[in-house]
């Protein structure tokens, strides 16, 4: 159970953070004001109530629909993404308990287990699957082929080099989604502006997810023109991440964290050991700062779980074919920063941070 978070929630800015994103980018689709106005209701709701707000739902649309949702492991930014795509399919009529069935299941950090869970989905012939981050959207998305089941994925941080989309953003086939893709330059800007003498930027990965490995190498060509070194670790299981973790510390001047879902389950880990050198942690998204991390400039993961929950509505409507849908992504990122670390490690947020943060949390949440 979380403790109750306090929170000061900047409503206003958390719109204007996602709302930023409205139009196209290349080929990439944006979320619209409308789901900035959700998301930072959505935040503002949880803040006050310590959980995830309830869902607006929409008229039930005619028949039933059973929908599998998997999730690659158990972190905050993932179960975010579950809670968004729900509200989102409830917001366009599709109800849990109603006319929806969910079948939930999490593959717990294993690619064998992401693939036994898409044959079982398929056995049960769902009307769609959810494949919550890359590893088990590329799963779904092997299952999937030859049969009329769409895939809708969400958390892909790259689309197009985890082969599900091509380059100008067409579905590889009948699947598409929304991208967590990492605002690299702003998070850059901002731990310079925290940390004015860092001269190296500890990032640890895992090997394997072909996401992190794209962020890590968009980190390495950025990071000169801030004045950062990169210094990278990759792990290959959770086992790994203590002793990498401890030689990782012994170099950097802080860490910064991705949305790897591999280093996220295990980083109250890197925490615990970075906190004991007096080293900052910076998160990618609000989740991460409320565990511990001292800031970040991040996504709203619910926000994306509900945009991709009404690309899943247009598809189960029929309105749409998921191989005719390109990938859409939220660009913008908002101000998280927790005022516990930064007192903890004598760091104070500037003026230019807070007045535009989405929030501020007053205390250290346990997972």
């Amino acid at each position: 159970m979380k403790k109750h978070v306090k929170v000061m929630m900047m409503a206003a800015a958390a719109a204007l953070a996602v709302a930023g994103c409205s139009g196209n980018k290349g080929t990439e689709t944006t979320a619209s004001s409308e789901a900035a106005t959700s998301a930072a209701e959505s935040a503002e709701t949880e803040a006050e109530s310590g959980g995830s707000s309830s869902e607006s739902e929409g008229e039930p649309v005619d028949g039933t629909y059973t929908v599998g949702i998997a999730q690659f492991a158990d972190h905050g930014s993932l179960d975010n993404c579950r809670t968004g795509f729900l509200q989102g399919l409830a917001e366009e009529g599709f109800i849990e308990g109603k006319n929806l069935t969910v079948l939930y299941e999490n593959a717990q950090a294993d690619g064998g287990t992401a693939s036994q869970i898409m044959d079982n989905f398929l056995s049960k012939d769902v009307d769609m699957i959810c494949a919550i981050a890359t590893p088990v959207a590329q799963a779904a998305y092997g299952a999937a082929k030859g049969t009329d089941v769409p895939v809708i994925y969400t958390a892909v941080t790259d689309p197009v080099l985890a082969e599900l989309a091509g380059e100008d953003g067409t579905p590889a086939g009948n699947i598409t989604g929304t991208s967590d893709k990492l605002p690299v330059e702003s998070q850059l800007q901002m731990i310079r502006t925290l940390l004015p003498d860092a001269e190296k930027i500890g990032i640890m990965y895992s090997t394997s997810e072909v996401n992190s490995e794209s962020t890590i190498a968009e980190y390495k060509a950025a990071a000169p023109e801030y004045g950062f070194e990169i210094v990278e670790s990759g792990i290959s299981s959770t086992a790994d991440i203590p002793l990498a973790a401890d030689a990782l510390l012994e170099k950097v001047d802080c860490i910064n964290n991705l949305t790897d879902n591999t280093v996220v389950s295990s980083l109250p880990v890197i925490l615990d050991k970075a906190e004991k050198k007096n080293i900052p942690v910076f998160g990618s998204e609000i989740e991460q700062v409320k565990i511990g991390c001292l800031a970040a400039m991040g996504l709203d993961y619910i926000s994306l779980g509900e945009q991709t929950g009404r690309m899943a509505a247009e598809v189960l409507k029929g309105e749409k074919k998921a191989s005719e849908m390109k990938f859409e992504v939220i660009d913008q990122a908002a101000f998280y920063g927790n005022n516990v670390v930064a007192e903890n490690l004598g760091i104070t947020f500037p003026a230019e941070l807070t007045d535009s943060a989405a929030a501020l949390f007053d205390e250290i949440t346990a997972e």
